[in-house]
């Protein structure tokens, strides 16, 4: 029983590693009409990030629900949070980059280089995390996982989004300045609000609640446009309720 959480820690590293074979493989078969397009594997990784996250969120469920939360448990998760939610990101914005300056002859493959920056604040970012102990109670950065998932919907606001969001989404200023803002925002030490329902009262809950309010609305409105725009709120929220280990 002990050893189950662990068993859906590796499923999310699992799909990571699955998500960048499908990320970077070449393939001719591209996606979408009018403005520049993506590959059908970016559109499978960032699925499978997804699931990745879904597994993430699990393994600490199980743990808590077995009774089984362990240290060799927390290290194998940051482990596969680095692979799953740092470099399979970093490998989508590598090929996101590619796309965006597909039409700039002179483009050389330095350009595509700032897409390293993600990895590196994401594993920062663990390893901060890791030897923190307040932030059991609120996080000090944007987590890893809701900075990957921000990135791994991507592709999907591309391919499903008007052409003025295609545009936007293969601005290389844009994509430089998505990894400077969300890598600059996971080493920061800015106070975070943890997603972790500790308490069932509505007092100790309304920030979450807020945010979870914004999400379903924002989906139903935007669809897959809704997650940068719940990155942004989930940010504003926490600049709202500051929170700390005393409000927890």
């Amino acid at each position: 029983m002990k050893q189950i959480p662990n068993l859906f820690t590796l499923l999310n590293l699992v799909f990571g590693c699955v998500a960048i074979k499908f990320i970077l493989q070449p393939e001719t078969s591209f996606i979408g009409s009018g403005g520049k397009v993506v590959t059908s594997g970016m559109l499978v990784g960032g699925a499978l990030l997804l699931a990745a996250a879904v597994v993430d969120f699990l393994d600490g469920f199980v743990a808590r629900l077995f009774k089984a939360t362990s240290a060799m448990g927390e290290q194998l998760d940051s482990l596969a949070d680095a692979i799953s939610f740092g470099v399979a990101p970093g490998m989508l914005l590598y090929r996101l980059l590619q796309i965006g300056f597909s039409d700039n002859a002179a483009a050389s493959e330095w350009w595509y280089l700032p897409a390293v920056i993600f990895p590196c604040a994401a594993v920062w970012r663990l390893a901060k995390f890791n030897l923190d102990k307040e932030q059991r109670y609120y996080f000090k950065g944007i987590p890893t996982p809701a900075a990957g998932l921000t990135v791994a919907a991507l592709p999907a606001i591309a391919y499903s989004g008007s052409a003025g969001i295609n545009a936007i989404v293969f601005c290389p200023p844009v994509q430089y300045a998505v990894i400077l803002i969300i890598s600059g925002l996971m080493v920061s030490n800015l106070p975070i609000i943890s997603l972790k329902f500790r308490s069932y009262t509505l007092k100790a809950n309304v920030d979450k609640l807020l945010l979870v309010l914004i999400s379903v609305i924002a989906a139903i409105i935007f669809k897959w446009a809704a997650v940068p725009l719940v990155f942004v709120a989930y940010v504003i929220v926490s600049l709202i309720f500051k929170p700390n280990k005393e409000k927890v």
